[in-house]
């Protein structure tokens, strides 16, 4: 269940929108200025949907604190506020947000946005979780603290990156990973590197897997997965 933080100083338009969000199965949390949201991110939103006249911070203030915690700076931002015009829009996309959106907005276009949105997030930069040791997988065994993998019991070297890259997309079978991903996972934020790498490393991960190849599926216009052998 997503967990959404929804920031407005009009009590009746919180109501009405967390009435509307929590009937689509998400967990609302609310504020009514832009303090409460400095706040209550402690709670570690999914996303947040945020105002910008709002009193104490203004919506543009917050959003300059949050993008400012690294804690926080990849949190997708849907600015949902009355306050019209380009500039305002496009102050508020420069200052990292998500979307803008102008009130007043019907709930179903609003919801709509708020999963595009959560949607975009978890394909770019998806919750980290702690990975195994060691992963058993079909004919594959490969375990990161001796650092090898065995296909069908034989021992196969793999280099340190194409080892990164398989032990991670065994770490979730069946699971689309883009190649921003993938990037950013075994390259990091700091390495600049092209797509191309990405698919460069998982061909050659693909010889060595031999009549096992195929367990590596491409995704068109997406990425990669692992699947399972049948």
């Amino acid at each position: 269940m997503s967990k959404i933080l929804l920031i407005d100083d009009e009590p009746d338009i919180l109501e009405f929108l967390k009435y509307n969000l929590e009937n689509e199965g998400y967990q609302i949390i609310t504020g009514t200025d832009g303090q409460q949201a400095l706040e209550k991110i402690a709670e570690n939103p999914d996303l947040i949907v945020l105002d910008i006249m709002m009193p104490k911070l203004d919506g543009f203030e917050v959003m300059e604190r949050i993008r400012s915690d690294k804690r926080y700076k990849d949190i997708p931002v849907i600015f949902l506020t009355a306050k019209a015009g380009e500039a305002h829009e496009i102050k508020g996309l420069e200052l990292g947000a998500s979307d803008y959106i102008q009130k007043p907005i019907s709930p179903k276009k609003l919801i709509a946005r708020v999963k595009a949105n959560l949607k975009k997030s978890e394909l770019i930069s998806p919750k980290k979780e702690k990975l195994p040791e060691k992963i058993n997988f079909g004919p594959i065994e490969i375990d990161r603290k001796t650092f090898t993998v065995l296909v069908d019991g034989e021992k196969i070297y793999f280099p340190r990156k194409e080892f990164e890259i398989l032990f991670f997309l065994l770490s979730s079978p069946e699971r689309v990973f883009n190649r921003e991903i993938l990037l950013k996972e075994i390259w990091g934020n700091d390495v600049y590197v092209v797509d191309r790498t990405v698919d460069v490393h998982v061909r050659k991960i693909r010889e060595k897997l031999g009549k096992y190849a195929d367990m590596i599926e491409t995704i068109k216009g997406v990425g990669y997965k692992v699947k399972s052998v049948e």
